[in-house]
């Protein structure tokens, strides 16, 4: 059983972020979970990792990022969570994380949370949440 910090988040929602981390391995997978309005549906957008070093980092590839902005916002969704996974490593919030969520100690995406997947050889075994508190991004606890 996968430990999982949101228990408020539908089934669907879970299955398709571990299945995306887990079918990435040995690189790190990526994407961002959408919600339409507060209440509405859950989307899960898995993207290609463009990273230089995949098999130890995430990027997202600028063309893919502006579909998905463009998406959300045709179908009327916000982004309310980016996820990735840590291959071979525990979900905590690393300093390169820190450093491409927040350049110059600003979130770029506020009020987004972060969601990191542990995998080791190729099942996720942990998944933590983080989100923005005060000036630096913080463990969530469910």
């Amino acid at each position: 059983m996968i430990r999982w910090p949101e228990p408020g988040w539908p089934l669907a929602v879970r299955d398709a972020v571990v299945h995306h981390l887990e079918s990435a391995y040995p690189e790190e997978g990526c994407g961002v979970i959408l919600q339409t309005g507060d209440a509405g549906p859950w989307r899960v957008r898995p993207l290609r990792n463009a990273a230089a070093r995949p098999h130890t980092a995430y990027a997202f590839a600028p063309e893919e990022w502006l579909a998905v902005s463009m998406e959300a916002d045709a179908r009327a969704e916000r982004v309310v969570c980016v996820f990735h996974s840590h291959v071979e490593s525990p979900a905590t919030f690393s300093p390169e994380d820190r450093a491409q969520a927040a350049p110059e100690g600003h979130p770029l995406l506020p009020g987004v949370s972060y969601l990191i997947g542990s995998v080791h050889r190729g099942c996720v075994v942990w998944v933590c949440q983080y989100g923005w508190q005060g000036d630096d991004f913080r463990l969530q606890e469910p």
